[in-house]
């Protein structure tokens, strides 16, 4: 079982989330823990204060690195290998599909949600093990953050998913865009299913697929092209409908 745990100053915040869909199926199916703590616990002084002004003057608040060491030693304790330890932060490394492929694999995960102006540099440089961004802009703070990752995360852990191969054709996990899905009816309101979907023909399925996803990837995010080997028939088929275009 995966042990996740939350540190945040705004614990409610994380009810909904960890308490509703694959999250909470993933907890009752004893595939993932959740502890989420108000690291003002563990503050040192009577007002339960976690953060102060920062040396050399400046506008905001820094967060002390006294309740947080102390917050992540009280959750280490019994661990036999070290847990990962991720700081949320605008300046970390862009979140990715092989970030949560990484922490998949891992016993403990603690998240560190911070608020005000920043974290005490000590925190980066002697607790952290990743610090993490899950793109280029500012929230308000580390909850949101740490949600998205726990979600990204917990959906690649065995058994919670229902069918083993969804997450492997997700967005990302191939390392392409995923194709466009169609349901029942076949046509809606004079929008048509495409036909070698209703054909019945397994292999010509296949390569429809395959070719939508590689021209749904050219299009919305042809970068992902440059760092992607493609098999002889993906080469094929992106030839083919860079030709159509």
């Amino acid at each position: 079982m995966m042990k996740i745990d939350i540190l945040s100053i705004f614990p409610e915040m994380f009810a909904g989330v960890l308490g509703a869909s694959i999250l909470k199926k993933a907890e009752e199916k004893g595939a993932v823990s959740y502890r989420v703590t108000n690291f003002r616990d563990y503050a040192d002084n009577k007002h339960q204060t976690v953060d102060d002004y920062p040396y050399g003057g400046g506008a905001g608040m820094v967060l002390k690195p006294q309740p947080i060491f102390d917050a992540v030693s009280s959750l280490s304790e019994g661990n036999v290998k070290k847990p990962r330890v991720v700081l949320l932060c605008p300046q970390g490394e862009r979140y990715s599909q092989a970030k949560a492929e990484e922490l998949a694999k891992e016993d403990h995960l603690i998240f560190i949600c911070g608020h005000y102006e920043g974290y005490d540099e000590r925190i980066r440089e002697h607790l952290i093990t990743d610090e993490i961004s899950i793109g280029d802009y500012v929230l308000t703070g580390g909850e949101l953050g740490a949600m998205v990752i726990v979600d990204s995360v917990v959906r690649l852990l065995p058994d919670v998913l229902g069918n083993e191969e969804s997450h492997q054709k997700d967005s990302y996990s191939s390392g392409l865009l995923e194709h466009p899905h169609y349901t029942r009816p076949a046509d809606f309101r004079g929008m048509k299913v495409p036909e070698t979907l209703t054909s019945g023909n397994h292999s010509k399925i296949e390569e429809w697929r395959i070719k939508e996803s590689l021209r749904r990837t050219w299009k919305r995010r042809p970068d992902l092209l440059e760092a992607y080997t493609l098999t002889d028939l993906e080469a094929k088929l992106l030839d083919e409908l860079k030709k159509e275009e």
